[in-house]
């Protein structure tokens, strides 16, 4: 285990907490939640990182490029999203004889003005929202903690991906299961890419224009 203090054990307990609650607590805020946490997170991280709160979670100036943001960031995320397309849930749909349920998507179908908002809300609550709370931050506490072994890594990958799978319980058993290995992918990218938040948030982000796009055209 790294040498770490008092500080950096008690601030990251009492955050994760606050998460909890706000996503198992009796106050739901559905759409908002993931951009309050991430908000919490950024302001822990300021106090244990004494004012270095992005830096932590892996937004590195130097490598917010229009290069990586623009062109290879969209790219990762189309051969990403055909992976999941063609293969991903064909399979986990064929291992579980259940499809993914769509059900709270239908009313984006065909319609342009919706589709417009769930774009600008999911670049901010998955896009941002998800990348800071599964790889911005678990994902680099957990490494702060039990280093980077290749056992460490491993364990971490699958564990947060398998979380991030049960967190879209609303998309049902093939949804969470196609989620959670996603998830993974994700988070070894971003291991990959030396943690950079920048690439893993756009990768999401296109990901999930696409998954839209397909949406809007009753593709899904």
């Amino acid at each position: 285990m790294n040498k770490i203090n008092l500080r950096q054990t008690l601030i990251p307990l009492i955050t994760i907490a606050i998460i909890w609650f706000i996503w198992f607590g009796p106050i739901r805020i559905n759409y908002i939640e993931n951009v309050i946490i991430a908000i919490v997170i950024i302001i822990a991280n300021y106090i244990e990182y004494k004012g270095k709160p992005f830096s932590a979670l892996g937004f590195q100036r130097k490598k917010f490029t229009f290069k990586n943001i623009l062109v290879l960031a969209p790219i990762v995320a189309l051969g990403l999203f055909a992976f999941y397309v063609f293969v991903v849930v064909p399979g986990m749909t064929k291992l579980t004889g259940v499809p993914i349920d769509y059900s709270s998507f239908e009313q984006l179908k065909g319609n342009l003005p919706a589709c417009l908002i769930a774009l600008g809300v999911v670049w901010a609550t998955a896009g941002f929202g998800e990348e800071i709370i599964f790889r911005g931050y678990f994902m680099r506490q957990f490494v702060k903690f039990f280093g980077e072994s290749k056992v460490s890594i491993a364990i971490n990958i699958i564990l947060f991906g398998c979380f991030f799978g049960f967190m879209h319980s609303y998309q049902g058993i093939t949804g969470q299961l196609v989620a959670g290995f996603v998830g993974a992918l994700l988070a070894l990218i971003f291991y990959l890419r030396k943690y950079d938040l920048w690439f893993i948030v756009a990768v999401h982000g296109f990901f999930d224009t696409f998954a839209l796009i397909c949406i809007y055209y009753g593709l899904a």
